[in-house]
Parts: structure tokens; C-alpha cells; sequence
């Protein structure tokens, strides 16, 4: 696409195309891991927000999937580096896809708008900037998204690992 043209709607199906194709790459790849690690899981692939999206879930209490989160999603975040190795690989393109695994990032997304929300709402009543803890680049992302719905802007600040949100007042 150029730069003045409009996407048109296969421009858009394509897309979708691509990203589904993303997640059954994911999919494969994914229930070869579980295979070899000897774990029980399903598979679910979605796309949201112009992104694949792989979530491992299980019938049971999920206690051997928590295995594959680790620590604080360690194990989650080198998982999902190595999914979007495995599509680059097939595809040849640079993947964005985002993995869950038994529900935790999902909780965490929950968790950190709750946080980003109240930064706004503490930045908003103090006039004062508010500066949270280290992040990673996708809790970051959340709470930049919670303090937009909020109506406030916020800025990443430092260097990685130790880079943090800071909320700005109105």
C-alpha cells in the first residue's frame, strides 16, 4: 500500500488471512511442545487488536500448565519469544502474536488496567506525575491503554529491564 491510498476490504482480509495462518503455525507448533513435554492442553487461536492470539488452556486445574508460566510469566514470555520464532521461520515475516497460557496473561491484562486506572485517577487528584514499578513491554502496554481510557496521557521511561510508566496529570 502507498501512502495516500485507503486499505480496501481484501486489503483487510488479508490481514486476517495472515494472522490466522500465524496462529495455526502457533497451534503446531505449540501442541508439539506440549507432545514432548507430556502435558495436557487445548489449543485456542483468535485474532485481536491487528494481532494473532494462542491461548494453551486445560480441563483440569491447570496445575501442569503452570509449568509453561513460571515465575511472574518467565516462562510465558521466553514461550512466546520461541512461538514467534517458530512463525517467522514459516512465514518469513516478523510476528506480534501473543500467547496465554492457563488464563494468565488474561489476568494480568485485568490486573494491570485496575493499576493504570488508579494512576490516573491519583495523577488526575494530585497534579503530580505518578511513576510505577518496572515493566515489561506488554503489562507496560495495558496500562498506557487503561490510562488512555482514563483520559490521561502517560510516557515509558528508563532503560530495560528497569523501564516504567510514568502517568502524567491533565
Amino acid at each position: 500500500m502507498t501512502e495516500g491510498t485507503i486499505p480496501s476490504a481484501a486489503d483487510g482480509a488479508d490481514a486476517l488471512t495472515r494472522l490466522e495462518q500465524e496462529g495455526e503455525i502457533a497451534a503446531d507448533y505449540l501442541e508439539g511442545l506440549l507432545d514432548i513435554a507430556d502435558l495436557d492442553g487445548d489449543i485456542d487461536m483468535d485474532v485481536e487488536a491487528d494481532r494473532a492470539s494462542v491461548s494453551i488452556i486445560s480441563d483440569s486445574d491447570g496445575r501442569d500448565l503452570q509449568k509453561l508460566v513460571g515465575r511472574d510469566g518467565e516462562v510465558l514470555e521466553a514461550l512466546q519469544e520461541l512461538t514467534r520464532l517458530a512463525v517467522h521461520r514459516e512465514t518469513g515475516d516478523r510476528s506480534r502474536l501473543m500467547l496465554d497460557i492457563a488464563g494468565f496473561r488474561a489476568r494480568k491484562r485485568e490486573e494491570l488496567s485496575e493499576i493504570g486506572a488508579q494512576a490516573a485517577a491519583d495523577a488526575r487528584s494530585s497534579g503530580e506525575p505518578v511513576r510505577l514499578r518496572p515493566m515489561s513491554p506488554f503489562e507496560r502496554k495495558v496500562v498506557h491503554d487503561a490510562v488512555k481510557a482514563a483520559g490521561l496521557r502517560s510516557e515509558s521511561e528508563g532503560e530495560e529491564p528497569q523501564r516504567f510508566v510514568v502517568v502524567l496529570p491533565a
